[in-house]
């Protein structure tokens, strides 16, 4: 087996991109939550709410930073709607919110992350504690109150981060939040690599921590981060949460070329 080549011109990249991202840090961030409040709810920039054109340029930036090149296949959906996508990396929730502002459900861990936590919650993360009923129920009533008030939602229905080479098995459950609310599911098909490939280096490693990956991919090579938005999926009353489920992971399937195969029987997770 032929051993990887070293990548010499990592320190480089780190000479660039480390002085350019604190720039950003300390200046647009700060620039970013003077509007993240309810002045900038009643603001309007380019028929959006200013809070939200914000979110999605200081996270633009942020995701070019890393290294990466955006490229946008189909539009998100506008108003009401459940994004559903493929969980890859942390940086899944910047690239997201790059494109259209969200409001995510998302692991209780990412809240004490360093910096991601806090920038998260400010643009309105709903935090799950994974293990407990209660917590899910109350998040889940959470999210179905910000539908009805408007606001498009995303969640991982993986509920962790993979290592993109498949797309595992979407929990049925957080799909009753779209029933609920009778409001439309676009599956979000996310891929970070060159040629219509997922790069290894941007998934956690084993054991690795955020900290750790955090400055691996600061420093790693530029790539395309790719995010498809798929079809809408209607809501109809006579299609469960498992179906619409099994229909979205199979859409985020196709646009990322990845077999469909499901890793319990071909069925959705009801948990």
């Amino acid at each position: 087996m032929t051993a990887a080549r070293p990548d010499r011109l990592r320190p480089l990249r780190y000479l660039w991109r480390s002085p350019v991202l604190l720039v950003h840090l300390l200046i647009a961030l700060p620039l970013a939550l003077i509007v993240i409040n309810p002045l900038g709810a009643r603001l309007r920039i380019g028929g959006q709410r200013l809070d939200h054109w914000m979110t999605s340029w200081w996270s633009r930036w942020l995701v070019r930073f890393f290294g990466f090149r955006i490229r946008r296949f189909g539009e998100p959906h506008p108003g009401a709607v459940l994004f559903v996508a493929n969980h890859v990396s942390w940086l899944d929730i910047e690239l997201l919110h790059s494109q259209a502002f969200l409001c995510f459900v998302a692991k209780a861990e990412i809240g004490r992350w360093p910096l991601i936590g806090w920038l998260a919650a400010r643009a309105g993360t709903i935090y799950h504690q994974r293990g407990s009923g209660h917590s899910l129920a109350a998040v889940m009533q959470r999210v179905v109150e910000r539908l009805r008030e408007g606001l498009p939602v995303g969640v991982f229905p993986e509920g962790g981060t993979g290592a993109g080479d498949r797309v595992r098995t979407f929990h049925a459950r957080i799909f009753q939040v779209a029933v609920d609310a009778q409001v439309p599911v676009q599956p979000v098909a996310l891929r970070y690599g060159n040629d219509g490939r997922q790069d290894p280096a941007v998934p956690f490693g084993p054991g690795e921590s955020f900290v750790g990956n955090f400055l691996r991919v600061l420093g790693g090579r530029g790539m395309t981060a790719e995010v498809h938005f798929c079809t809408p999926i209607p809501i109809s009353g006579d299609e469960g949460r498992r179906r619409i489920a099994e229909r979205a992971r199979s859409e985020i399937c196709v646009a990322l070329g990845l077999p469909d195969t499901n890793e319990r029987s071909g069925s959705a997770a009801e948990d």
